[in-house]
């Protein structure tokens, strides 16, 4: 009588007689007598690690957690450099917060005005001017830093050859590394020059030659995420496209800008917190004229060149320091947003678009 073996027990087929009963008990006593036991796998101890391997680790450990100690720290400083602007009565006699932030009618003026001129018979320490300015160099430096640095990225991951893009993405990427003292400069001694000749400006230094200088130290940074996030989309969705008939720019613009939007947002938000704390160039390239104007060719004074300019020439304790280092925490906390609202933001688009947070 025919009978299977299957995972080490005997199997039968289906008794219709009863000579096949007793042919099947003869079996099962026969497979009683020589069925195998299953085999147990082997129990796997791993080794221990070697100690450096132990001690690499922990050395890793300890770098990411000094990394977000150091920020904290540094928080800390300038926060504590700050506070007696709460409650120091020499500081406060003579500057407040509603000082700071609201208009004053100051003697000699007609009209209430925001004014910052801590070194005057009477210190003013209005901050809108310098709000104002960070604010007209920044929006400058992103219109320009974002085409460019888009469109760059679109260029180098979907139209250029293999040997273009091998030159192009070095060369872009190689303004991360030109100093912003030496931007600066070019913007003061070229730029600036090139700009009034070619527009008529009255004032040479102003917000739109320090935007568009800025925005050479931000270009790198949004090239950079963009061109990853574009390599990044799946193949199959460009040749899914192509198969519905879509046109190349079609298949770019509705399908793989869309599905790098993410990483793209990465970087123009890190490019932001960029943009906002820049020292060098705008110090250099603004014209540093803390003035109330919405114009982008009149001289501007931005917080981070206020800082830079006034830090080393004021007496220790006293309301002129306190107000910079209230400056650099408002400073600090902003960038601080930017660069948690882009999280916010990236993740949720990734959420809408159906990848992982």
């Amino acid at each position: 009588m025919r009978h299977l073996f299957v995972n080490g027990w005997w199997s039968y087929p289906r008794v219709t007689t009863p000579e096949g009963a007793i042919a099947m008990a003869r079996q099962k006593s026969i497979s009683a007598r020589i069925a195998v036991p299953p085999v147990r796998p082997p129990k796997l101890t791993l080794a221990p690690a070697p100690l450096w391997h132990r001690a690499a680790e922990w050395l890793l450990r300890c770098l990411a957690v000094s990394a977000v100690v150091a920020i904290v720290l540094i928080l800390v400083f300038i926060a504590k450099e700050a506070a007696p602007i709460f409650y120091s009565a020499a500081v406060r006699a003579e500057v407040t917060l509603s000082r700071m932030w609201v208009p004053q009618l100051w003697p000699g003026y007609d009209e209430s005005a925001s004014i910052w001129q801590p070194v005057s018979e009477i210190p003013k320490f209005g901050v809108w001017p310098l709000i104002l300015g960070t604010v007209k160099v920044t929006l400058v430096a992103m219109a320009v830093s974002v085409p460019l640095g888009v469109g760059a990225a679109v260029y180098v991951s979907q139209y250029a050859r293999p040997r273009t893009r091998e030159i192009v993405k070095p060369v872009v990427e190689l303004l991360a590394g030109i100093p912003s003292v030496v931007l600066g400069f070019f913007a003061l001694m070229i730029m600036a020059t090139w700009f009034q000749h070619l527009f008529g400006l009255e004032s040479r230094l102003n917000a739109l030659v320090s935007g568009v200088a800025l925005s050479f130290a931000v270009i790198p940074v949004i090239f950079t995420f963009a061109e990853e996030a574009l390599r990044a989309v799946p193949r199959s969705y460009v040749e899914a496209s192509t198969a519905l008939g879509a046109a190349r720019w079609q298949t770019i613009a509705q399908v793989v800008l869309p599905a790098a939007s993410p990483g793209i947002a990465a970087g123009v938000a890190l490019g932001l917190g960029r943009a906002v704390g820049e020292t060098m160039i705008v110090l250099m390239a603004s014209g540093n004229a803390a003035i109330i104007s919405a114009s982008l060719v009149d001289s501007t004074r931005t917080i981070s060149a206020t800082i830079a300019a006034e830090l080393a020439e004021v007496v220790f304790g006293g309301a002129h320091y306190t107000v910079l280092f209230f400056l650099g925490t408002l400073l600090f906390l902003t960038t601080f947003c930017i660069n948690t609202l882009g999280d916010w933001a990236i993740r949720r688009m990734k959420i809408r678009l159906g990848g992982s947070a």
